[in-house]
């Protein structure tokens, strides 16, 4: 039998890697692998260079349609959506998202979104009818996911007020000590408690906050614009909070009348083109009602084709006004930026917070000043 690691090696390596079996052969199914895998990463120049796989020289007779029932069938969920974000995205194989036949069968997965999102603007109306399928399927699962967290960060904060129902969650760890230090034991070097205490958990008034949410449609920032749409729908009609949504690249669009429909949101960005970051925080600031009561989320990759001065400028006056200004970098499930870390420094000496968050992270953060 086949040990399953050095198995693994030579389905990575390609033909070139058949020495880690000793000279014995894959079975049905682990070959069936190695030619879906070579399909792919066959063509890849580099790694011919390199001898980690080689591609045969004859013409493939795998048509892009029976690849994909190929992987489905041979490797599981996580393996194939990143074939599938491999195929679009680093061999540009955009038949994957724009044959009819392919999109009529293929799994809706993240990878694909992003896909579909770059891709549109290539497709005919009927394509994009099935394109939609995999926006609505997808963004209905980050909905899901996301709507928890906003529910959960906005479910109430604890006051510091007795309460009655004695729970763990609401155990008030530092009055109960407070109020039973007297019974000390030195010996042991533990409190001995008679009276715990618990904090009673309320939702506190909220008050109108606005949060304006300015997000770099620029090829590059794909992940953040898909859960901007997202983590917009989910803080849309939640009490205390109004929501505005804005894209922008050398243009700004205004896309709040959506807010509530991502899939039709997703379904009008346009990725690509320049960045004006300074004119969209100018749009942005023009919406501000009022100022202490202003969140604006800045999210791009601070790769500025506008005026830096200028967005420079704009945090800052937003700051001294009173507003909370966000910028970030990634807004995704990795919340792994890259960005341009000379222009983020001075935007965070002009007062704004820098970084990359989660959705659910933003959720938390939005949450904690509204309740204030």
């Amino acid at each position: 039998m086949t040990d399953p690691t050095l198995e693994r090696w030579r389905l990575l390596l390609g033909e070139p890697g058949g020495a880690c079996l000793g000279g014995e052969q894959l079975d049905a199914r682990a070959a069936a692998r190695d030619a879906a895998m070579d399909w792919l990463y066959g063509r890849d120049e580099d790694l011919r260079r390199r001898g980690v796989r080689r591609g045969g020289m004859g013409e493939s007779t795998l048509t892009t349609f029976d690849w994909l029932d190929d992987i489905t069938r041979l490797f599981p969920k996580e393996t194939i959506e990143r074939l599938h974000r491999d195929a679009v995205e680093r061999y540009e194989i955009h038949d994957v998202v724009t044959d009819p036949a392919v999109l009529a069968r293929i799994e809706p997965n993240p990878a694909l979104l992003k896909a579909v999102l770059r891709t549109k603007h290539l497709m005919n109306p009927q394509v994009l009818r099935l394109a939609r399928r995999i926006v609505e399927q997808v963004v209905r699962q980050l909905m899901e996911k996301l709507a928890t967290e906003v529910r959960s960060a906005f479910s109430g904060t604890k006051v510091r007020r007795p309460g009655r129902m004695r729970l763990a969650r609401n155990f008030d760890m530092a009055r109960t000590l407070r109020a039973n230090l007297g019974r000390y034991r030195p010996e042991t070097g533990k409190v001995v408690i008679e009276t715990p205490f618990f904090f009673s958990r309320t939702r506190r008034h909220l008050e109108q906050w606005q949060v304006i949410l300015l997000v770099d449609q620029s090829g590059s920032m794909v992940d953040s614009v898909i859960h901007s749409a997202v983590t917009a729908a989910c803080l849309w009609g939640l009490p205390g909070v109004r929501t505005h949504l804005v894209a922008f690249d050398t243009e700004v669009v205004d896309l709040t009348a959506d807010v509530d429909d991502p899939v039709e949101l997703l379904m009008k960005v346009q990725l690509g083109g320049g960045t004006d970051i300074a004119r969209a925080a100018s749009y942005g600031a023009g919406l501000v009602d009022q100022p202490r009561r202003a969140i604006v989320v800045l999210i791009s990759d601070f790769y500025e084709g506008g005026d830096p001065h200028r967005l420079v400028r704009v945090v800052r006056d937003l700051v001294a006004q009173g507003s909370k200004v966000l910028g970030l970098a990634a807004l995704d499930e990795q919340a792994n930026p890259a960005y341009d870390r000379e222009l983020a420094q001075r935007l965070a000496d002009a007062g704004a917070y820098v970084g990359a968050m989660t959705p659910g992270e933003l959720a938390s953060f939005v949450a904690e000043h509204v309740g204030r």
